[in-house]
């Protein structure tokens, strides 16, 4: 029979801290909208794994890495049947740069760990999916956008919800540049809502939305990623889209079977990706336009370029981690990247599995991941963003174009090769 445990922990700092996901000079928070959250969930019939959802921008791999460790130890299970899935929230606490919010988040979660493990239950299982218009694609020209609104109803052996897990796809920054406050964004406010229907926790994962901006925006301002008529500015945004999916979701709920005969399993493949390091000369014309287009100031960029000239470096090099969960034909397949829509939208086309489910911001958040077409567009996501977050990827240029059908091609053979 499959078993689950869940407990959830409160990690919202006490003090002003800086947020990390927009550039500006002064990132310190300013107050507390509302909580922000890590919920562990641990999984068991022939083996035993864990899920986690965080309420934050994404770790550092190697710090979230080091949390899996902490959360494998407790569980005694090894680092690859624990998941970690980040919301990818733009109003969180900079964990890369705060050691103590790191280590608090750490130890909270390690005992939310425990307690799930000592609180399992029988559970019947089912999946469905519904679709809801909450993003917009916001690379020019580019319109493909995953509607699909994943729902994984956990019951109890009664029949009552137990839990309620939903994957979705929009950037989780609903909250604009002009918020100093504290916030899970629409992903809290579409927690609130279906926890008050359902009466059971409720999970909300990431799709893959490096190029998918909110439909609905709160902000006085008018960022890049709102222009333009299909966005909705609202002072009630993050209700408005959550109102939307979980509308969505209760269209669909009564027609989901559950049961308890499935099984659960956790993996992970890894794949070498490559990035060249720009010659000065193309390093100082992408400095030059990201400054005239989004005011960023590529000076420490340039010097690390520099650098890795002098020390005779000339490309760089990730191993990246793919990692799925499945339960029974339902999959995500998580990558520690912003990944572009096209990741996960291709995968569920070639396999015909619209419960098959890629998604970044897992085990960590990179650089953002553009798809081959995207690349020739350059701009923000391909090459400007890398400006500001270099020193937290190791690495100053976008990955090698070829990289994008190479990692998709990767993610479908590791699905192909486990299917039982």
């Amino acid at each position: 029979m499959l078993k689950l445990g869940y407990a959830e922990v409160d990690i919202t700092p006490n003090e002003s801290v800086p947020l990390i996901g927009f550039n500006r000079a002064d990132n310190m928070s300013r107050g507390v909208l509302n909580p922000l959250l890590a919920q562990v969930s641990v999984w068991e019939n022939e083996e035993r794994c864990c899920l986690i959802c965080i309420d934050s921008i994404g770790f550092a791999k190697y710090l979230s890495d080091g949390l899996r460790m902490k959360v494998g130890k407790s569980l005694d299970v090894s680092i690859d049947k624990v998941m970690l899935c980040f919301s990818h929230c733009h109003s969180a606490p900079d964990a890369d740069n705060m050691t103590s919010y790191y280590e608090m988040v750490c130890n909270k979660v390690e005992l939310a760990a425990r307690s799930a493990l000592s609180d399992m239950q029988p559970i019947l299982v089912g999946w469905t999916n519904t679709e809801a218009e909450i993003g917009v694609n916001r690379r020019q020209g580019n319109h493909n956008i995953d509607n699909r609104v994943g729902i994984l109803k956990v019951c109890r052996l009664n029949y009552d919800m137990h839990l309620l897990l939903l994957r979705v796809t929009a950037h989780c920054n609903v909250l604009k540049q002009d918020n100093y406050f504290i916030s899970p964004d629409y992903f809290g406010a579409i927690r609130t809502v279906l926890q008050n229907k359902y009466h059971c926790p409720v999970m909300v994962i990431q799709g893959a939305a490096g190029n998918i901006a909110p439909k609905y925006f709160n902000s006085e301002l008018t960022p890049v990623d709102a222009e333009g008529l299909e966005y909705i500015r609202s002072n009630t945004a993050l209700e408005d889209l959550a109102n939307i999916v979980c509308e969505k979701v209760a269209q669909r709920m009564k027609e989901v079977n559950v049961t308890g005969d499935l099984f659960t399993k956790m993996y992970s493949e890894s794949i070498s990706l490559s990035s060249n390091v720009p010659s000065l000369d193309e390093a100082e014309r992408i400095a030059l336009e990201a400054k005239h287009y989004c005011g960023i100031d590529g000076t420490e960029w340039l010097q690390e370029i520099q650098r890795l000239h002098k020390a005779g470096i000339s490309m760089q090099e990730d191993k990246c981690e793919i990692q799925y969960f499945s339960i029974g034909q339902w999959c995500i397949c998580g990558v520690p990247y912003e990944l572009m829509v096209e990741f996960a939208l291709e995968p569920m086309q070639k396999l015909k599995d619209e419960f098959f489910y890629v998604n970044g911001y897992t085990n960590g958040c990179l650089s953002y991941f553009p798809t081959e077409e995207e690349y020739e567009q350059g701009g923000y996501e391909v090459y400007w963003s890398l400006l500001i977050y270099y020193k937290y990827f190791n690495r100053v240029f976008p990955l090698e174009k070829h990289s994008a059908s190479k990692l998709i091609d990767f993610i479908i053979q590791g699905k192909l090769s486990n299917t039982v």
